[in-house]
């Protein structure tokens, strides 16, 4: 559109609810159906993500990037409703548009009739009505780009027509669309209006892009080749540790996933369980693996649980439906999660990641809600032994306490010691 008229894609950009009505009313009467003008392509300074997102760009087309956290249920909205009138044997129409739907026309009232002008009771003839479907999608920045210590921002998208159930949670996705205020009235400065995003067209995001190699980039590729201990350059504060470097550098390069004849899949990706006392560098370990790796997630024990790791069903203040969120596990596809503290954490928590692990999906059957969500992901965690130092005290004395008092006094004698 840019090398056939400039000025108009331009416009497009600057007015979109101006012009993509008439565009699209235009190619219906022109194929005798109805056809929908989905953009997409190259936005320039209107390539945003939900952080850079601002007021400057209400009313404009903008691509926003982002991965996909919660999906609401996919509802019938009405367009047009007929009614008819038994005692007249006369047909009624009404039209409704919303601040959701990008129409020519103004925004009409939401009064569903049920009698008209001289109090007669009016049938509705639900099949000659016309509905559309209707979706809204929580947007969250992507977790590779949000800057540590502050919190991820997120936009609620509505996908309407044929863009419906196009995405699940954990997809990325660049979403094109208008960016609107919607004013409710009986509400409160400054919740009157919301923010969301029209979206005219979506796609999904290629799981492995193509890069173009730099020679700088590719000669640096071949020094660490002909290197023989390239693991050693894996935590490089951290004294020794050869065989867990060895280990974590596996990890961060990972096997090769078979996909066999006939479906099934052989995971490719490494999980590992570092186990050691307090002080012997296992955080660092992690957060060295965090730092490195382009996706990655950091969990603790105690602070997850375990929906937070997988994937939940909560219900929509808005709607009262229920939303399917998706938990670190999801988010981190084709990434590692570093979990520290693993062994403070719930028995009933850490089964639910088991399918993760082995597998590298998550299955939700709850609330009326049944499917499955990817998480191709490698676990890292890091765990201290049972009892830690003291049970070893135990063994080389040859001490059998059978009770806790035993227990306290030794470990009371560590820290005096």
């Amino acid at each position: 559109m840019r090398l056939f008229d400039k000025d108009l894609s331009a416009e497009i950009v600057r007015d979109p609810a101006g012009l993509i009505p008439f565009i699209e009313e235009e190619l219906s009467r022109m194929g005798g159906r109805k056809l929908f003008f989905g953009i997409r392509g190259s936005f320039g300074e209107c390539t945003v993500n939900p952080r850079t997102l601002s007021s400057v760009y209400i009313g404009k087309m903008v691509c926003l990037e982002g991965i996909v956290t919660s999906c609401s249920i996919c509802r019938p909205k009405v367009m047009k409703s007929v009614h008819y009138n038994a005692s007249k044997n006369v047909f009624y129409e009404k039209d409704y548009r919303d601040a959701t739907m990008i129409t020519k026309l103004p925004v009409t009232n939401t009064v569903y009739p049920t009698r008209d002008i001289d109090g007669s009771l009016l049938t509705t003839e639900f099949g000659l009505s016309e509905y559309f479907d209707h979706q809204t999608v929580v947007l969250q920045e992507m977790p590779e780009k949000a800057p540590p210590g502050q919190l991820p921002r997120s936009v609620e998208i509505v996908l309407s027509f044929d863009l419906v159930d196009s995405v699940k949670p954990g997809d990325r996705v660049h979403a094109y669309g208008i960016y609107k205020s919607l004013c409710f009235g009986n509400q409160q400065f400054p919740s009157k209006f919301r923010t969301v995003l029209i979206v005219n067209n979506i796609e999904k995001l290629k799981e492995e892009p193509e890069i173009d190699v730099e020679p700088e980039l590719e000669a640096e590729f071949g020094r660490l080749a002909r290197m023989k201990d390239v693991y050693q350059s894996i935590a490089p504060s951290v004294f020794g540790y050869d065989n867990i470097k060895k280990a974590l550098a596996m990890l961060l390069v990972g096997g090769n996933e078979v996909v066999m004849k006939n479906g099934s899949k052989i995971r490719g990706d490494i999980n590992i369980l570092l186990v050691g006392d307090p002080s012997t560098a296992k955080s660092q370990m992690l957060r060295y693996i965090l730092n490195a790796t382009p996706l990655s997630v950091a969990t603790t024990g105690k602070g997850s649980s375990g929906v937070g790791l997988t994937a939940a069903v909560v219900l929509d203040r808005d709607t009262g439906d229920k939303r399917l969120e998706a938990g670190a596990m999801v988010l981190a596809d084709r990434g590692v999660v570093c979990i520290d503290e693993f062994d403070k954490m719930n028995d009933g928590d850490r089964v639910a990641i088991h399918e993760v692990m082995e597998q590298q999906t998550v299955t939700i059957a709850k609330a009326g809600i049944h499917t499955t969500l990817n998480a191709r992901c490698s676990v890292l965690a890091a765990a201290n032994p049972i009892w830690g130092p003291v049970q070893r005290i135990q063994t080389s004395t040859g001490e059998c306490a059978a009770s806790r008092k035993s227990f306290d006094k030794i470990r009371f004698d560590l820290y005096n010691s």
